[in-house]
């Protein structure tokens, strides 16, 4: 009766693996591509586009104030804040964003990137979010190209990668005596035995990794549910707006706002400088500090009034909640950079077992079919 009762469970989740791996394979191997692309996506692009890469960069970069004058004169239609990226590598451009372009105002998401030489404050490159490939390789992976509704449908994909996880890992629990066996693929097999281990060992390898993913990637593609949720066990922060208090004094230079906040924190490094969007706008100085998971999206800031220089507001990780933690390394962990070069590399290589997984999966079942169509035959 009690091994009746495990082989039906097992026939069970042996049509859930098989079934999910036939409907959403082909999605997750994309989706699996995909992520291992971004991985490496600043390092991709400039692979495709070499202009960005500066060969022979000057001792010291021009003051951000002249860089961003000079973007203002360059695109004196665009008078609404820019956000400025601020490049760690010597040999890397700025990357000025522009949230708010006229061109694309009824897109769902297409700020301007602009490529700009740290240097020498030229302007080497003008592109629109989702109109060259690394941006379109995102939106393919993070919304399947289908905007809002696209990221119902991944955080769906990523519960159905969850259960088809856990049902490969139950489907592959050996006895305790052929545990190290079944982390092999065995010498001379058969090609339908080699298949089959292949695809075990993909997936277990690649387990731990793949499981953070799917949980880390459903977080992402709707905060606003797993935000309230993770509130329910530790409070968010809500932050005010922060607004400069109106004056007919000049506004204050880049430069000064980003010694103001270097003050606060003095041994963090500066990664991006948001302007002031209109009167009552406010400078954001993003920083990172030792030891913030996220590389190029840390959570340090300090709003600063842009005509007194007063501090407006100040989010500093290690006051965070526990809940706040938790989502400040959500992206951190999907991307892998959380661990430098080790997380992504783990990354990239979790993301390229999912079409691994999807092509000996799909094998592995033509071959018990065909077997099955010789036996019956006979």
């Amino acid at each position: 009766m009690k091994k009746t009762r495990k082989n039906q469970a097992r026939k069970l989740w042996l049509n859930v693996h098989l079934y999910v791996g036939l409907i959403l394979g082909l999605i997750i191997s994309i989706v699996g591509l995909t992520g291992s692309l971004l991985v490496f996506y600043v390092e991709l692009d400039e692979i495709i586009n070499p202009e960005l890469v500066i060969s022979n960069p000057a001792k010291t970069p021009l003051p951000y104030e002249t860089i961003f004058q000079s973007l203002r004169q360059i695109e004196p239609e665009r008078q609404n804040g820019w956000r400025l990226e601020i490049p760690e590598n010597p040999q890397r451009m700025m990357t000025a964003r522009y949230y708010t372009p006229q061109e694309i105002e009824h897109s769902h998401f297409a700020p301007l990137l602009v490529s700009v030489n740290p240097y020498s404050g030229e302007v080497v490159k003008k592109r629109f979010w989702g109109g060259f490939a690394m941006t379109w390789i995102y939106d393919l992976h993070y919304t399947l190209l289908l905007k809002h509704t696209g990221k119902i449908v991944m955080a769906i994909v990523g519960g159905f990668l969850l259960i088809s996880l856990l049902s490969g890992v139950y489907l592959w629990l050996p006895a305790r005596h052929k545990i190290f066996s079944a982390l092999l693929i065995k010498r001379s097999a058969s090609r339908e035995r080699f298949t089959y281990d292949l695809h075990k060992v993909s997936g277990i390898y690649s387990l731990i990794v793949m499981l953070m993913l799917a949980i880390t990637g459903i977080a992402l593609e709707i905060p606003e549910y797993a935000n309230p949720l993770i509130s329910c066990f530790s409070p968010l922060q809500t932050l005010s707006k922060s607004t400069s208090n109106f004056s007919n004094q000049p506004r204050i230079s880049l430069d000064k706002a980003v010694d103001i906040a270097k003050q606060q924190f003095p041994d963090a490094r500066l990664c991006w400088i948001e302007t002031p969007s209109g009167n009552l706008g406010s400078y954001r100085i993003n920083l990172r500090q030792a030891n913030e998971p996220n590389q190029r999206f840390p959570k340090t800031n300090v709003w600063i009034d842009q005509y007194s220089g007063d501090i407006l507001n100040v989010n500093n990780p290690r006051d965070f909640s526990n809940g706040d933690t938790v989502i400040s390394w959500l992206h951190p962990l999907h991307s892998g950079e959380a661990f430098s070069m080790t997380g992504r590399l783990l990354v990239f290589f979790s993301g390229l077992c999912c079409p691994i997984l999807f092509a000996t999966g799909v094998l592995r079942w033509l071959q018990k079919r065909r077997a099955k169509c010789v036996h019956l035959a006979r």
